[in-house]
């Protein structure tokens, strides 16, 4: 089957600006706005919404490419993305590195080193420049872009099973899943030990599903079509887990009986409370026509461009949310200093948006004018032989 043309999905846009907002909030710990961000209404947070929607966002992406035949181009495609995002994570944890290193030759904040997993770089310097650059070992709150990178890595295999079966892949990728969880199976955090923080053999799981879902959006299909049932239980999960939250009432009563990854909320391996959360929040979000609406409204103009320069967006707010970290150690701030700061940080971000607008929109008629020049060429050559 041809695939369908699809323009670009506004909603995808607008809810990973809002992933991008409260992760940039839930990176400055402390201030009073971390009450009202998405994990505290629910099993899951902002960063397993940011791994479905850029799964879903390279499905859309990428699988053209590869459906077309050209396999090499289309894989070289994806793993230059992995590189970019590799080498944005890099300058990202060296700029980090300097300011919490400023911090504490110039504030004595020397208190924020253990919270953002610093001190083995002055226990262990050596290891910890091998692990740096390996990114096995990751500072606190910087632990995203490897996980993204590395599922990059492994997109082409899974666009390509993707595109044989939608079905295959989530198996796939739910056994690989089940593995992790069973043996405990994780990246290495050199020089210490343990693993990833954002566990890549766990976590690819929610990225296939989101691969899955782009590559029926292609098709201008759902990857699970609306049911009124599935409508229904997914909202009364959604119920549950707020109340269950909200209530601070701890581990589930499954929990005991079950392996850890299926009844318990450990992060690193993606337990299955924290998974089913933020698919059922997805399912009820895009089948309400109301938040489609909702979502079009001028006022989310803002948020959709914040989503639309995803990465450059993260990469600012992530070395803002250390420098942030860093000056509240030094400086006790109260709610209205915490407001200034927080809202400062994001309409600097959001300027960082509108400069990468702007540049690409001037890019465009140039790039379009360059691409008409061999075609007018050509028809000049050719009304010049005729006459």
């Amino acid at each position: 089957m041809p695939v369908q043309g699809v323009g670009r999905d506004h909603r995808l846009d607008v809810f990973r600006g809002l992933a991008l907002v409260t992760i940039f909030i839930n990176h400055v710990p402390g201030n009073v706005f971390e009450n009202l961000t998405s994990r505290n209404f629910g099993f899951s947070d902002a960063a397993e919404a940011f791994v479905l929607m850029s799964g879903i966002a390279v499905g859309l992406a990428y699988a053209r490419g590869f459906r077309a035949g050209d396999l090499f181009k289309s894989a070289m495609r994806v793993w230059r993305r992995a590189g970019t995002l590799y080498v944005t994570h890099i300058v990202t944890t060296a700029l980090a590195v300097a300011i919490l290193a400023a911090g504490v030759v110039f504030l004595d904040t020397i208190d924020v080193l253990p919270r953002v997993n610093f001190t083995v770089l002055l226990d262990q310097p050596l290891k910890a420049m091998i692990g740096l650059p390996l990114m096995t070992h990751q500072l606190g709150y910087l632990n995203i872009l490897p996980l993204y990178s590395t599922l990059l890595l492994i997109s082409p295999f899974y666009i390509l099973i993707g595109l044989w079966s939608r079905l295959a892949l989530v198996a796939v990728a739910f056994a690989v899943w089940v593995l992790a969880g069973t043996f405990r199976l994780n990246v290495p955090n050199f020089p210490l030990e343990g693993g990833w923080f954002f566990n890549p053999v766990s976590w690819q799981l929610v990225y296939a599903i989101g691969i899955a879902a782009g590559l029926a959006a292609l098709e201008k299909r759902k990857l699970v079509h609306y049911r009124s049932w599935l409508f229904t239980l997914s909202l009364a999960y959604l119920l549950f887990s707020f109340l269950w939250v909200r209530g601070e009432m701890g581990p589930l009563p499954i929990e005991p009986y079950l392996p850890f990854y299926l009844g318990g909320f450990d992060k690193t391996f993606l337990p299955l409370p924290r998974l089913l959360h933020v698919l059922a929040l997805a399912y009820v979000l895009t089948n309400l026509a109301a938040v489609s609406r909702l979502l079009a409204l001028p006022a989310f103009r803002p948020i959709e461009l914040i989503g639309q320069h995803g990465l450059a967006v993260f990469a600012v707010g992530s070395v803002l949310s250390i420098a942030l970290q860093v000056f509240r150690a030094r400086y006790e701030t109260s709610m209205f200093e915490d407001a200034a700061l927080i809202v400062g940080g994001l309409l600097l971000q959001y300027g960082v948006a509108l400069f990468l607008s702007a540049t690409s929109d001037k890019k465009r008629p140039e790039r379009q004018a360059l691409s008409s020049e061999p075609l007018m060429a050509g028809r000049a050559v050719e009304q010049a032989s005729r006459s």
